[in-house]
């Protein structure tokens, strides 16, 4: 899914991340709270995600606040594959980099880490969840136009969701 946030000023940012869980909650997915998507959850506590089936010409879009987690944050990390743990401990993400090698050193080092002590846990992981006050469906048409849904409510606690027809 695409995870669109806010720094807080006003620059949006969008990335590609994984939907961990759907609970009553919410929609759930995690990183590092250190991480692009950590700061700017921290600066407005507010997301939309975007799900795209471009083969069935269908899209859906949730927006709404966003709650952290750590101790979700902290099994969601112990239950990844080892590579990807590595990859969490390294951390450091979007930083810049100056040579291939040196993430590798960094990765290999990390994943030895890992196996040798399986409940090891990145400090900064951390799990939010997305509770939906929009959400808006998105079905392509063939030769008939678009056709377009939305559910709004005012509260992500409060149940009464109004549906609209939108034009596209």
């Amino acid at each position: 899914m695409t995870l669109s946030t806010s720094d807080g000023h006003g620059a949006v940012h969008a990335r590609t991340v994984i939907l961990k869980d759907l609970t009553a909650e919410g929609w759930w997915f995690a990183g590092h709270a250190t991480s692009p998507k950590g700061v700017d959850l921290a600066a407005d506590p507010r997301a939309a995600l975007t799900f795209l089936w471009r083969e069935t010409g269908r899209q859906v879009r949730l927006s709404g606040p966003v709650t952290a987690n750590p101790g979700a944050g902290a099994e969601d990390f112990r239950a990844r594959p080892d590579a990807s743990r590595a990859a969490g401990l390294v951390g450091r993400q979007s930083q810049v980099l100056r040579a291939l090698d040196e993430h590798r050193a960094a990765w290999a080092e990390a994943l030895d880490r890992v196996r040798a002590a399986p409940d090891l846990v990145a400090p900064t992981w951390t799990a939010w969840h997305l509770a939906p006050v929009e959400a808006e469906f998105w079905q392509s048409g063939t030769g008939t136009g678009q056709t377009r849904v939305r559910y709004r409510t005012g509260d992500a606690h409060r149940p009464a969701w109004t549906k609209e027809l939108l034009w596209p």
